[in-house]
């Protein structure tokens, strides 16, 4: 009932609300973006959606025009092509906000594991292995507040499944890991924390160099 049913109609509900109060943000930051490096105010890109099928997602744009179209983690010092206003919304997570419309047309979720880049094989072969290409993507789920880009591929995997699993167990378990998935990234919104530009896997990175 909650996967199918209540999930679907809660999505809906807070995203249009939102979009509504978040609305004179989205003007400001349209604004400011185009001010700082004029263009496109918004940014999209393929992602690999519910049962692997390609959709455009949504960002406001962070960098700049002439950057190559390339996933950021491959572009050489990566740092060298974000816009100043770039920065700011990539460590405060407002580049995400435009992913609410991806929400009202149906092609995401609140809560969900992150959607992948429609090239990324190793995370979605991994994910396959837990089931966790079969639900909707999200704005934000398990492995984003455990981690986020500071995650090994295989663990960010393994950590979309957990979060599948209690899904899969029914209307409350589901309810209540979207609950604290939702509380604890605005937790981690406010801390800024697992944001690494250009790669993945910093988390095991730091822990060999400690060692």
């Amino acid at each position: 009932m909650y996967k199918f049913l209540i999930k679907k109609v809660l999505d809906f509900l807070c995203a249009f609300i939102g979009a509504i109060i978040l609305l004179p943000l989205f003007i400001i930051l349209g604004i400011i973006i185009f001010i700082d490096d004029p263009g496109p105010i918004f940014f999209k890109q393929k992602r690999i959606g519910k049962n692997k099928k390609v959709f455009w997602l949504h960002k406001f744009r962070s960098m700049k025009v002439k950057t190559p179209d390339i996933p950021t983690h491959l572009l050489e010092n990566p740092e060298q092509y974000i816009t100043r206003v770039g920065k700011f919304i990539r460590k405060t997570s407002l580049d995400e906000l435009p992913q609410i419309y991806d929400i009202l047309l149906g092609k995401m979720s609140i809560i969900g594991p992150r959607p992948a880049l429609w090239n990324q094989e190793d995370l979605i072969v991994e994910r396959d292995k837990y089931g966790a290409n079969n639900v909707k993507p999200g704005l934000t789920g398990w492995a984003q507040i455990n981690g986020r880009d500071e995650l090994e591929i295989p663990v960010k995997a393994k950590l979309d499944g957990d979060y599948v699993a209690q899904l899969n167990k029914g209307c409350f378990c589901g309810f209540v890991m979207d609950c604290r998935c939702f509380f604890r990234t605005i937790k981690s919104v406010f801390k800024s924390e697992g944001v690494v530009e250009g790669g993945t896997g910093e988390m095991n990175k730091k822990d060999e160099e400690t060692v």
